[in-house]
């Protein structure tokens, strides 16, 4: 029998750790990954000096530590992409013990750095977001769960996925952070419904998950700002989304040019939340259209070569946070264009961030490893082969 998965991958014994890598790993998805960081530093070199300039920093400065955050990044991404998934199960088992511990923290050490929401450990000269690192983290366990659950005299799996879920969405909710604490949910629910969930039990957690925004509305004052404000007919030009739509509007096909954009000037949060408003309004609809087809070059690739996974763990993991990365990608383009409200969620890769950064780094590195060529049958062979016995 003709040993493959994802094409036909010949067994090499001892072959170095990074040809084996470069043989197996998929070259686009990653060239698609290195393609949205360079984009990131490009639109870093327009939106950032403003803030630099009001901070009273040199113009680069935030471009600079970018580029930094941006090495170690490509370091995490080809550290993690190069270990088996079984290494990566403990690791990330291991791993969110540690995350979760640190949002427990939260409230006690945490800071909000006047945004309205206590997400961040201040250490001076930098800040780490521990909800980010929990995200892909979480996956992983998520995905060990489910997939000890479907074997024979296996734990509960998906009921304790969703108790540790829900936890870790209750911690989130309590900083606010609904945005985080949405992804979260869909993330799960989706591998939820591909480990064998009934569909109307998908549909009763949406009901539930409903009610839950009821409740933030009415419980929240910083949640019902935010959806005041997208459910208001008008939009206050004084806002963020007031300046990100006028942005948009004036970018049109082509830009008016680079560096001749005006709401870089005007959003405190141009090179992070409404990075996409700053690309549409100096490059216009083409780039925007650049990166959202990047973004769905990576998710339909990982998924398809997710589909021929035999190991249930793998594809769970990989789904899991190829609806994660994707999800968060369209949340934040959703609120530059007013098609959902603020969520304060960065877009991965072309964002400015450090944690935020190396965290999505993480997420796709362990992506690029389940998403890996390994010498094994294809999960239609294994099937038939069921049939057979």
């Amino acid at each position: 029998m003709t040993e493959m998965v994802h094409g036909t991958v010949p067994v090499r014994g001892e072959e170095a750790i990074l040809p084996r890598w470069w043989r197996t790993v998929d070259k686009v998805t990653l060239a698609c990954i290195l393609a949205l960081f360079a984009i990131g530093i490009l639109l870093g070199l327009a939106a950032s000096p403003p803030l630099a300039t009001r901070n009273g920093l040199a113009p680069f400065y935030y471009v600079q530590r970018q580029a930094l955050y941006g090495m170690v990044t490509v370091a995490v991404i080809l550290a993690a992409s190069m270990q088996s998934p079984a290494v990566l199960r403990r690791l990330g088992i291991l791993g969110f013990l540690a995350a979760f511990a640190a949002l427990a923290l939260l409230p006690a050490f945490g800071t909000d750095f006047g945004k309205g929401a206590v997400r961040w450990f201040s250490f001076g000269f930098a800040s780490v977001q521990p909800s980010e690192f929990l995200k892909p983290l979480l996956v992983v366990l998520v995905a060990w769960l489910m997939a000890a659950g479907q074997e024979a005299g296996g734990p509960p799996g998906r009921l304790l996925s969703f108790a540790v879920t829900g936890v870790v969405v209750t911690l989130l909710a309590l900083q606010p952070d609904f945005g985080q604490a949405a992804l979260v949910v869909f993330a799960w629910a989706a591998m939820y419904y591909l480990a064998g969930a009934p569909a109307v039990l998908i549909v009763a957690i949406a009901a539930l998950v409903a009610a839950g925004g009821v409740f933030a509305y009415g419980a929240s004052d910083h949640f019902a700002r935010r959806i005041d404000g997208f459910l208001a007919p008008e939009i206050d030009p004084r806002t963020q989304l007031g300046y990100a739509a006028n942005a948009i509007q004036e970018g049109g096909l082509f830009g008016v040019g680079v560096g001749e954009g005006e709401v870089k000037w005007s959003l405190p949060d141009a090179h992070t939340d409404f990075i996409i408003a700053v690309a549409a309004e100096e490059y216009g609809l083409v780039l925007v259209l650049a990166i959202l087809a990047l973004f769905a070059t990576i998710a339909c690739r990982s998924l398809v070569r997710l589909a021929r996974e035999r190991d249930p763990f793998t594809r769970l993991a990989g789904a899991g946070l190829v609806c994660m990365f994707s999800a968060q990608a369209m949340i934040n383009t959703g609120v530059a264009v007013r098609m959902l409200p603020a969520k304060g969620m960065t877009l991965p890769f072309v964002s400015y961030g450090g944690s935020s950064l190396i965290a999505t780094g993480l997420m796709v590195g362990m992506l690029l490893a389940f998403t890996r060529a390994r010498p094994q049958g294809g999960i239609g062979e294994a099937l038939a082969a069921g049939r057979g016995g």
